[in-house]
Protein backbone atom coordinates (compact mmCIF):
# COMPACT_ATOMS: atom_id res chain seq x y z
CA UNK A 1 0.00 0.00 0.00
CA UNK A 2 1.74 3.47 -0.98
CA UNK A 3 1.40 5.81 1.61
CA UNK A 4 1.39 9.51 1.37
CA UNK A 5 2.04 11.98 3.77
CA UNK A 6 1.23 15.91 3.90
CA UNK A 7 1.32 18.52 6.13
CA UNK A 8 0.26 22.01 7.60
CA UNK A 9 -1.90 24.04 9.91
CA UNK A 10 -4.94 23.45 8.21
CA UNK A 11 -6.39 26.08 9.88
CA UNK A 12 -9.92 27.36 8.34
CA UNK A 13 -9.94 24.68 5.40
CA UNK A 14 -10.89 26.22 2.15
CA UNK A 15 -10.95 24.84 -1.53
CA UNK A 16 -7.54 24.71 -1.87
CA UNK A 17 -7.33 22.79 1.09
CA UNK A 18 -9.56 20.68 -0.88
CA UNK A 19 -8.33 20.14 -3.75
CA UNK A 20 -4.57 19.91 -2.48
CA UNK A 21 -5.62 16.70 -0.01
CA UNK A 22 -7.66 15.78 -3.15
CA UNK A 23 -4.46 15.58 -5.69
CA UNK A 24 -2.17 14.27 -2.59
CA UNK A 25 -4.38 11.19 -1.75
CA UNK A 26 -4.26 10.23 -5.92
CA UNK A 27 -1.05 10.05 -5.53
CA UNK A 28 -1.28 6.69 -3.37
CA UNK A 29 -3.58 4.49 -1.64
CA UNK A 30 -3.78 6.02 1.98
CA UNK A 31 -3.05 9.63 3.06
CA UNK A 32 -1.92 10.61 6.35
CA UNK A 33 -2.50 14.23 7.35
CA UNK A 34 0.33 16.00 9.92
CA UNK A 35 -1.20 19.36 11.58
CA UNK A 36 0.59 21.47 13.66
CA UNK A 37 -0.28 21.90 17.20
CA UNK A 38 -1.96 24.57 18.41
CA UNK A 39 1.32 25.76 20.53
CA UNK A 40 3.04 24.89 17.17
CA UNK A 41 0.11 26.88 14.82
CA UNK A 42 1.40 30.08 17.52
CA UNK A 43 4.72 29.75 17.23
CA UNK A 44 4.59 29.61 13.13
CA UNK A 45 1.80 32.48 12.70
CA UNK A 46 1.33 34.04 15.82
CA UNK A 47 -0.51 34.91 18.19
CA UNK A 48 -4.60 34.91 17.34
CA UNK A 49 -3.92 31.27 15.31
CA UNK A 50 -5.23 29.30 15.24
CA UNK A 51 -8.96 30.27 14.72
CA UNK A 52 -9.88 26.61 15.21
CA UNK A 53 -8.18 24.01 17.97
CA UNK A 54 -6.01 21.06 17.26
CA UNK A 55 -9.28 18.33 18.03
CA UNK A 56 -11.53 20.65 15.52
CA UNK A 57 -8.90 20.49 13.16
CA UNK A 58 -8.71 17.05 13.53
CA UNK A 59 -12.15 16.20 12.59
CA UNK A 60 -12.53 18.59 10.15
CA UNK A 61 -9.98 16.96 7.94
CA UNK A 62 -11.10 13.53 9.10
CA UNK A 63 -14.41 13.95 7.54
CA UNK A 64 -12.68 14.61 3.71
CA UNK A 65 -13.34 11.49 2.19
CA UNK A 66 -9.61 12.00 1.00
CA UNK A 67 -7.92 11.94 4.08
CA UNK A 68 -7.36 8.64 6.26
CA UNK A 69 -5.19 9.73 8.82
CA UNK A 70 -4.51 12.72 10.97
CA UNK A 71 -1.87 12.70 13.06
CA UNK A 72 -0.85 16.38 15.57
CA UNK A 73 2.86 17.39 16.01
CA UNK A 74 4.24 19.87 18.30
CA UNK A 75 7.29 20.53 16.61
CA UNK A 76 7.48 23.36 14.30
CA UNK A 77 8.80 20.83 11.82
CA UNK A 78 7.33 17.06 10.83
CA UNK A 79 10.33 15.93 10.48
CA UNK A 80 10.29 13.36 13.44
CA UNK A 81 6.81 12.53 12.42
CA UNK A 82 7.84 11.68 8.66
CA UNK A 83 10.43 9.32 9.91
CA UNK A 84 8.17 7.41 12.32
CA UNK A 85 5.50 6.97 9.29
CA UNK A 86 8.06 6.71 6.25
CA UNK A 87 6.03 7.47 3.63
CA UNK A 88 6.37 6.37 0.06
CA UNK A 89 5.22 10.09 -0.91
CA UNK A 90 5.85 13.21 0.76
CA UNK A 91 3.63 16.62 -0.63
CA UNK A 92 3.87 19.75 0.39
CA UNK A 93 1.72 22.60 -0.96
CA UNK A 94 1.85 26.02 -1.29
CA UNK A 95 4.88 27.89 -2.90
CA UNK A 96 7.41 25.05 -1.58
CA UNK A 97 10.24 23.87 -3.76
CA UNK A 98 10.86 20.12 -3.74
CA UNK A 99 14.46 21.30 -1.99
CA UNK A 100 12.82 22.94 0.55
CA UNK A 101 10.76 20.50 2.12
CA UNK A 102 11.24 19.44 5.54
CA UNK A 103 12.04 15.29 4.93
CA UNK A 104 12.37 15.34 1.62
CA UNK A 105 16.09 13.88 1.94
CA UNK A 106 15.03 10.99 4.22
CA UNK A 107 11.93 9.92 1.29
CA UNK A 108 14.15 10.39 -1.45
CA UNK A 109 16.73 8.33 0.36
CA UNK A 110 14.52 5.20 0.74
CA UNK A 111 12.93 5.48 -2.61
CA UNK A 112 10.01 7.10 -2.44
CA UNK A 113 8.81 10.65 -4.09
CA UNK A 114 8.34 13.88 -3.35
CA UNK A 115 6.25 16.53 -4.97
CA UNK A 116 5.26 20.22 -4.48
CA UNK A 117 1.68 20.86 -5.95
CA UNK A 118 0.72 25.04 -5.49
CA UNK A 119 -2.40 25.65 -4.13
CA UNK A 120 -5.33 26.74 -6.34
CA UNK A 121 -5.04 30.39 -6.57
CA UNK A 122 -6.60 33.31 -4.62
CA UNK A 123 -7.12 30.91 -2.15
CA UNK A 124 -5.14 31.02 1.58
CA UNK A 125 -6.38 30.95 5.29
CA UNK A 126 -4.66 33.95 5.90
CA UNK A 127 -6.43 35.45 3.18
CA UNK A 128 -9.65 34.54 4.48
CA UNK A 129 -8.96 36.31 7.74
CA UNK A 130 -7.33 39.56 5.80
CA UNK A 131 -10.85 39.22 4.08
CA UNK A 132 -13.28 39.17 7.61
CA UNK A 133 -11.27 41.77 9.40
CA UNK A 134 -11.37 44.18 6.27
CA UNK A 135 -14.33 45.95 7.43
CA UNK A 136 -12.88 46.60 10.96
CA UNK A 137 -9.10 47.40 9.61
CA UNK A 138 -7.55 50.84 9.79
CA UNK A 139 -6.16 51.98 6.76
CA UNK A 140 -2.46 51.87 6.71
CA UNK A 141 -2.07 55.98 4.87
CA UNK A 142 0.40 58.09 6.50
CA UNK A 143 0.80 61.44 5.70
CA UNK A 144 4.45 63.72 5.79
CA UNK A 145 3.16 65.65 9.03
CA UNK A 146 2.04 62.25 11.02
CA UNK A 147 4.86 59.68 10.01
CA UNK A 148 7.18 60.24 12.38
CA UNK A 149 4.34 59.56 15.32
CA UNK A 150 2.97 57.05 13.49
CA UNK A 151 6.39 55.17 13.07
CA UNK A 152 7.37 55.38 16.55
CA UNK A 153 3.63 53.74 17.62
CA UNK A 154 4.15 51.06 15.01
CA UNK A 155 7.18 50.44 17.09
CA UNK A 156 5.67 50.42 19.96
CA UNK A 157 2.97 48.34 19.25
CA UNK A 158 5.87 45.81 17.75
CA UNK A 159 7.75 45.78 21.09
CA UNK A 160 4.62 45.39 23.12
CA UNK A 161 3.49 42.33 21.54
CA UNK A 162 6.54 40.82 21.46
CA UNK A 163 6.29 41.65 25.56
CA UNK A 164 3.21 40.06 25.79
CA UNK A 165 3.22 37.07 23.54
CA UNK A 166 6.78 36.71 22.60
CA UNK A 167 8.91 37.09 25.74
CA UNK A 168 9.55 33.34 26.43
CA UNK A 169 10.29 32.27 22.89
CA UNK A 170 12.88 35.20 23.03
CA UNK A 171 13.74 33.56 26.27
CA UNK A 172 14.31 30.05 24.86
CA UNK A 173 15.75 31.34 21.85
CA UNK A 174 18.34 33.06 23.91
CA UNK A 175 19.35 30.22 26.29
CA UNK A 176 19.88 27.99 23.49
CA UNK A 177 22.04 30.56 21.99
CA UNK A 178 24.30 30.53 25.55
CA UNK A 179 24.56 26.87 25.76
CA UNK A 180 25.94 26.76 21.70
CA UNK A 181 28.88 29.19 22.94
CA UNK A 182 29.04 27.25 26.23
CA UNK A 183 29.44 24.01 24.76
CA UNK A 184 32.20 25.49 22.07
CA UNK A 185 30.14 24.67 19.31
CA UNK A 186 29.39 28.46 17.02
CA UNK A 187 26.23 30.69 16.20
CA UNK A 188 26.05 31.19 12.41
CA UNK A 189 23.98 34.23 11.38
CA UNK A 190 21.90 34.88 7.49
CA UNK A 191 20.28 37.13 6.19
CA UNK A 192 19.82 38.85 2.91
CA UNK A 193 19.60 42.44 1.92
CA UNK A 194 18.71 44.67 4.68
CA UNK A 195 18.96 41.51 6.89
CA UNK A 196 22.40 40.83 5.75
CA UNK A 197 23.17 44.26 7.68
CA UNK A 198 21.31 42.81 10.84
CA UNK A 199 23.51 39.47 10.81
CA UNK A 200 26.65 41.39 9.98
CA UNK A 201 25.32 43.62 13.61
CA UNK A 202 24.50 40.57 15.70
CA UNK A 203 27.61 38.43 14.69
CA UNK A 204 29.44 41.45 15.58
CA UNK A 205 27.61 42.05 19.14
CA UNK A 206 28.79 38.31 19.99
CA UNK A 207 32.15 38.73 19.24
CA UNK A 208 32.93 41.71 20.53
CA UNK A 209 32.86 43.21 24.00
CA UNK A 210 28.86 44.55 24.11
CA UNK A 211 28.18 45.75 27.50
CA UNK A 212 31.20 43.82 29.70
CA UNK A 213 34.30 42.19 29.37
CA UNK A 214 34.08 38.28 27.96
CA UNK A 215 35.97 36.21 25.47
CA UNK A 216 35.25 36.49 22.31
CA UNK A 217 32.43 34.23 21.26
CA UNK A 218 32.79 32.17 17.66
CA UNK A 219 30.03 34.08 16.05
CA UNK A 220 29.95 34.06 12.25
CA UNK A 221 27.59 36.63 9.74
CA UNK A 222 27.12 34.79 6.69
CA UNK A 223 26.29 37.21 3.94
CA UNK A 224 27.29 38.39 0.37
CA UNK A 225 28.39 41.40 0.37
CA UNK A 226 32.09 41.38 -0.07
CA UNK A 227 33.11 42.01 -3.45
CA UNK A 228 34.40 38.02 -3.84
CA UNK A 229 30.79 36.58 -2.56
CA UNK A 230 29.04 38.74 -4.66
CA UNK A 231 31.12 37.50 -7.71
CA UNK A 232 30.93 34.33 -6.97
CA UNK A 233 26.92 34.52 -6.54
CA UNK A 234 26.85 35.91 -9.72
CA UNK A 235 28.46 33.25 -11.45
CA UNK A 236 26.63 30.42 -9.02
CA UNK A 237 23.60 31.61 -7.74
CA UNK A 238 23.66 33.21 -4.07
CA UNK A 239 21.48 30.58 -2.82
CA UNK A 240 24.66 28.57 -3.49
CA UNK A 241 26.93 31.10 -2.08
CA UNK A 242 24.80 30.38 1.18
CA UNK A 243 24.07 26.83 1.15
CA UNK A 244 28.10 26.84 0.92
CA UNK A 245 28.91 28.98 3.52
CA UNK A 246 26.97 26.66 5.78
CA UNK A 247 28.42 23.45 4.32
CA UNK A 248 32.05 24.91 5.12
CA UNK A 249 31.59 26.70 8.19
CA UNK A 250 28.99 24.90 10.09
CA UNK A 251 29.16 21.45 12.54
CA UNK A 252 26.84 19.38 14.09
CA UNK A 253 25.55 21.04 17.13
CA UNK A 254 26.43 24.42 15.94
CA UNK A 255 23.56 27.19 15.99
CA UNK A 256 22.36 29.13 12.79
CA UNK A 257 20.01 31.84 13.03
CA UNK A 258 18.62 32.91 10.21
CA UNK A 259 16.76 36.45 9.08
CA UNK A 260 14.33 37.21 6.67
CA UNK A 261 11.90 39.97 7.26
CA UNK A 262 9.68 38.45 4.76
CA UNK A 263 10.22 34.70 5.62
CA UNK A 264 10.50 33.79 1.80
CA UNK A 265 14.23 34.32 0.84
CA UNK A 266 15.25 31.59 -1.56
CA UNK A 267 18.78 32.31 -0.26
CA UNK A 268 18.23 31.86 3.80
CA UNK A 269 15.78 29.40 3.00
CA UNK A 270 19.16 27.22 0.97
CA UNK A 271 21.10 28.21 4.10
CA UNK A 272 18.26 26.33 6.42
CA UNK A 273 18.26 23.36 4.61
CA UNK A 274 21.31 22.69 4.60
CA UNK A 275 22.13 23.85 8.39
CA UNK A 276 19.53 20.97 9.29
CA UNK A 277 21.25 18.99 7.47
CA UNK A 278 24.84 19.23 9.20
CA UNK A 279 22.98 18.86 12.57
CA UNK A 280 22.52 22.44 13.22
CA UNK A 281 19.69 24.03 15.14
CA UNK A 282 17.79 26.80 13.23
CA UNK A 283 16.35 30.11 14.92
CA UNK A 284 14.22 32.15 12.44
CA UNK A 285 13.77 35.60 12.63
CA UNK A 286 10.82 37.15 10.35
CA UNK A 287 7.67 39.06 10.38
CA UNK A 288 4.49 37.89 10.99
CA UNK A 289 4.04 36.68 7.28
CA UNK A 290 7.19 34.99 8.01
CA UNK A 291 5.34 31.14 7.97
CA UNK A 292 7.75 29.34 5.80
CA UNK A 293 10.95 30.48 7.52
CA UNK A 294 9.29 29.29 10.82
CA UNK A 295 7.99 25.89 9.65
CA UNK A 296 11.36 24.86 8.68
CA UNK A 297 13.31 26.33 11.98
CA UNK A 298 13.11 24.54 15.49
CA UNK A 299 12.51 27.64 17.35
CA UNK A 300 11.08 30.92 15.69
CA UNK A 301 10.61 34.46 16.55
CA UNK A 302 7.53 36.46 14.28
CA UNK A 303 7.79 39.96 14.83
CA UNK A 304 3.83 41.19 14.73
CA UNK A 305 4.54 43.78 12.27
CA UNK A 306 4.13 43.89 8.61
CA UNK A 307 6.39 47.05 7.43
CA UNK A 308 9.83 46.37 6.84
CA UNK A 309 11.78 48.99 9.11
CA UNK A 310 9.58 47.59 12.41
CA UNK A 311 10.28 43.99 11.33
CA UNK A 312 13.91 44.73 11.55
CA UNK A 313 14.29 47.14 14.21
CA UNK A 314 12.79 44.52 16.36
CA UNK A 315 15.46 41.67 15.49
CA UNK A 316 17.92 44.08 16.46
CA UNK A 317 16.71 44.72 19.92
CA UNK A 318 16.14 40.79 20.18
CA UNK A 319 19.78 40.35 19.43
CA UNK A 320 20.71 43.05 22.03
CA UNK A 321 18.71 40.77 24.73
CA UNK A 322 20.27 37.84 23.35
CA UNK A 323 23.78 39.54 23.81
CA UNK A 324 22.88 40.95 27.51
CA UNK A 325 22.15 37.18 28.09
CA UNK A 326 25.32 36.19 26.38
CA UNK A 327 27.29 38.75 28.75
CA UNK A 328 25.81 37.52 32.61
CA UNK A 329 26.65 33.78 31.28
CA UNK A 330 30.35 34.97 30.75
CA UNK A 331 30.30 37.56 33.24
CA UNK A 332 33.91 37.84 34.91
CA UNK A 333 35.38 35.25 31.74
CA UNK A 334 37.81 37.46 30.37
CA UNK A 335 40.76 36.44 27.75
Amino acid sequence: MITVFTNGCFDIIHPGHVDLLKRARSLGERLIVGINSDRSVRNIKGEGRPVFNENARSKILLSLESVDEVHVFDEQTPEELIRKISPDVLVKGGDWKPNEIVGADFVLAKGGKVFALPFIEDYSTSGVIKLLNSHNSPSEVFSRSNLVAASLSEHLDAIKSLIESGEENIRICGQLIVNTFIKGNKVLICGNGGSAADAQHVAAEFVGRYESERRSLPAVALTTDTSALTAIGNDYGFERVFARQVESLANEGDCLIAISTSGKSPNVVAAMMEARRKGCTIIGMSGKGGKKLAGLSDLSILVPASRTARIQEAHITIAHIWCEMVDEAFRGVSE
